[in-house]
């Protein structure tokens, strides 16, 4: 007579019991959860301290988005660890874990540095979680069970996105930092069992912390960095009078927005000793940042208009002209032929840390002056798309003004202890944003019409003809129904 299939012993496997006969109100699981929360964060640093040097535009859309990701990946295991009686989400860990972190981020170079985090210790990480997923009580700790699913399937797309980017990049890994992390794994035990804090150890710092790591200067690119012709100061010029205008400006500058969040990089690894929260809303801040880029990149290629045509360059540009002036004279080139070889020149800079006081300056500009400043001509310019029947265009300005306004509320949130840490005297900071604002709208009222006087509006000028050609590819593709009666609106803000 034959076996039945259901006749067949079960097997199972064995099971992890989360208390010990010395516990009291704490499953192990929690101090576990803790070491897991430090080296998801630990994660997130090292995505922003080599983030700058990734240069492809889809590539950097992804690393941004993977800050965000990791930043809900600490917010789940902070939320379960606080759920646990005695669970403490900012607890002490073993500085154990720092010391991988730390060998982590001081790869030879950012194409190691991704080995590092996207396979090495992404890795490691996704074995504990599984491990402890198939021998944990599916039923007792059934929410830690589900959070580390969660957290699997966000581990799994910053995998994938690596394994498809070693495919267009292949690097093999250097094989002695590869043993310096595996090393260092084993000796965390692969992130099994909590690491117990050893007398006098008083835990781990923030990765990087204590190391004397240094960051690009200048986020990478692999386009051309200026634009074939000048357009930008026809377009300063025209802002308030012509709608066209407006749209070309919108799509370029909503796409110079990819500058923002590699800038919000250093914000979030130099800004460590601000609360986790912070880090949270400023990594949805980046995200946000970036995504503003795509909108307005995808929206000019709608156009026809491509990174040969306006360029793509760095909101510190002039700092990048600096270094390239002085390379083109030390080499005996012309500075044409140091901008088409500019990474040779600018990927090997490294920049300083920010200091707390330059971090507060930071959010209060983006905050207070740039993103409150431009709140009426944006709502101007999703009005006037609207009527002018370029919907995309007006849902590019709508999604933008609903993020902004929430980013403008992160400044007043996180302002006032940041002047506390930085030492910086916030008591007033709404009166200088708005004194601040009103300064750039009167500079920048200047230039444009100085600007207005010198510039040539003549046919066959190559600038201007360059500008019109440009407006002209829009118009081809979606003509505005307000074009010719769109009245006067107000100047651009700075």
């Amino acid at each position: 007579m034959s076996t039945l299939v259901a006749d067949a012993p079960v097997t199972t496997p064995p099971r992890r019991v989360l208390i010990t006969p010395e516990s009291k109100q704490k499953p192990t699981i929690v101090d576990l959860l803790n070491d897991w929360q430090y080296l998801e964060k630990a994660t997130h640093r090292l995505i922003c301290a080599w983030g700058r040097e990734i240069a492809p535009w889809y590539d950097k859309s992804a690393i941004h988005r993977h800050v965000w990701d990791q930043a809900e990946c600490v917010r789940r295991l902070r939320e379960r660890v606080a759920q646990f009686p005695g669970g403490k989400p900012d607890a002490p860990v073993s500085s154990r874990l720092e010391q991988l972190a730390n060998t982590v981020l001081l790869a030879p170079n950012y194409q190691d540095a991704l080995d590092g985090i996207y396979e090495i210790l992404l890795k490691a990480l996704l074995t504990a979680y599984g491990e402890y997923s198939s021998h944990a009580h599916p039923v007792h700790d059934a929410p830690t069970v589900a959070l580390l699913h969660e957290i699997n399937q966000i581990k799994s797309q910053e995998f994938l996105w690596y394994r498809d980017f070693r495919r267009r990049h292949p690097h093999p890994t250097n094989a002695v930092y590869r043993a310096a992390v595996e090393q260092q794994i084993a000796a965390c035990g692969g992130f099994h069992a909590a690491l117990p804090l050893a007398p006098g150890d008083a835990g781990a710092q923030p990765a990087g912390a204590a190391t004397d790591f240094k960051y690009a200067k200048f986020s990478a690119r692999n386009v051309p960095i200026r634009p074939r012709l000048e357009f930008m100061e026809y377009v300063r010029v025209d802002f308030p009078t012509s709608i066209e205008a407006r749209r070309l400006f919108w799509g370029f500058g909503y796409m110079m927005e990819k500058n923002l969040p590699d800038d919000q990089l250093r914000w979030i690894y130099d800004g460590h000793f601000m609360p986790w929260d912070w880090h949270h809303d400023i990594s949805r801040h980046l995200w946000d940042e970036s995504r503003h880029g795509d909108s307005g990149y995808s929206r000019l290629r709608d156009f026809g208009i491509d990174f040969d045509d306006v360029g793509f360059p760095g909101y510190d540009q002039a700092e990048r002209i600096k270094v390239l002036e002085a390379a083109a004279q030390q080499e005996g080139i012309t500075l044409d032929e140091a901008f088409r070889n500019y990474p040779k020149y600018l990927d090997p800079v490294r920049g300083e840390h920010m200091t707390r006081a330059q971090i507060y300056d930071n959010v209060f500009m983006i905050g207070l002056v740039a993103e409150t400043g431009h709140f009426i001509v944006k709502q101007e310019g999703y009005q006037d798309f609207k009527e002018g029947q370029d919907l995309e265009s007006a849902e590019m300005m709508l999604f933008d003004i609903i993020d902004e306004t929430a980013h403008v509320q992160y400044a007043h949130k996180w302002l006032p202890l940041l002047g506390e840490l930085c030492g910086v005297d916030n008591s007033n900071y709404r009166e200088r944003g708005v004194t601040i604002r009103a300064e750039y709208q009167q500079k920048h009222d200047d230039i444009s019409a100085e600007l207005a006087r010198k510039l040539s509006y003549k046919a066959g000028d190559p600038a201007f003809d360059g500008y019109q050609e440009l407006l002209a590819r829009i118009r081809r593709v979606k003509p505005l129904a307000n074009a010719a009666t769109c009245p006067p609106r107000s100047p651009k803000p700075m």
